[in-house]
């Protein structure tokens, strides 16, 4: 794709009051394996997840109920399949650690975690045209990340796909297809938005998402690397 990313709300995701979701563009990016200072944020975050919340309250936090409230209306158990911010939060207050993946992912899961919005992330080469956000089709099929095969619809799930595609399950799978890897250098987010869940938010996850990835694997973070 070329230029900035659009998304387009098809008609059958209307029964959705108040669903939103943002992207943007990240360019110029190099994705490295780990990075002393990107491990040392991750000490802090850690430590202020510790403070901030607690496991029997976690669910209960704004953003957290909102999602978990869609997650169930589209057919997914939100205890099985947690919703990102709060499965990450939660793996901290479990006495864990964050993963140390790559640079651009460790990144957007702190972006995540600080946000509590999950976030979509596409390689932008890999996607054609625009994006539009739709109810699944009955029997279409999706090969998200990390799965041996692909797991068919029922028509009860909201996707996100572009002119190929699925690209993602939505909000909380994104497709092989699109996936980011070391060889991306432009990457299309989507700050995942549901009922209840203000706009001013996702642009506030969107400016903490960018500014993160720019420190981290932006040109200018190179040389400190």
């Amino acid at each position: 794709m070329a230029g900035e990313p659009k998304l387009t709300l098809d008609p059958s995701v209307e029964e959705f009051e108040g669903l939103d979701a943002i992207p943007f563009l990240v360019d110029d990016i190099r994705v490295a394996g780990s990075r002393p200072d990107l491990e040392a944020l991750k000490t802090e975050v850690i430590e202020g997840v510790r403070r901030a919340y607690t496991l029997e309250g976690l669910k209960n936090v704004p953003e957290i109920r909102a999602y978990r409230d869609f997650f169930w209306r589209v057919g997914i158990d939100p205890t099985k399949t947690r919703p990102a911010g709060e499965a990450l939060i939660r793996r901290v207050l479990g006495g864990k650690g964050l993963p140390t993946i790559n640079t651009l992912v460790d990144t957007y899961n702190l972006a995540s975690i600080k946000t509590r919005i999950a976030l979509a992330a596409f390689d932008a080469a890999t996607l054609h045209g625009d994006l539009v956000m739709r109810k699944g089709r009955p029997g279409e099929e999706f090969l998200g990340i990390g799965m041996d095969k692909p797991v068919v619809l029922t028509g009860e799930e909201v996707a996100n796909a572009d002119d190929a595609g699925l690209v993602a399950i939505y909000p909380y799978r994104d497709s092989a297809r699109t996936a980011v890897t070391s060889a991306t250098r432009a990457i299309v987010f989507l700050a995942c938005g549901v009922p209840g869940i203000p706009r001013d938010v996702l642009l506030r996850a969107q400016d903490v998402t960018r500014d993160l990835v720019i420190r981290f694997c932006g040109p200018s973070s190179q040389a400190s690397a």
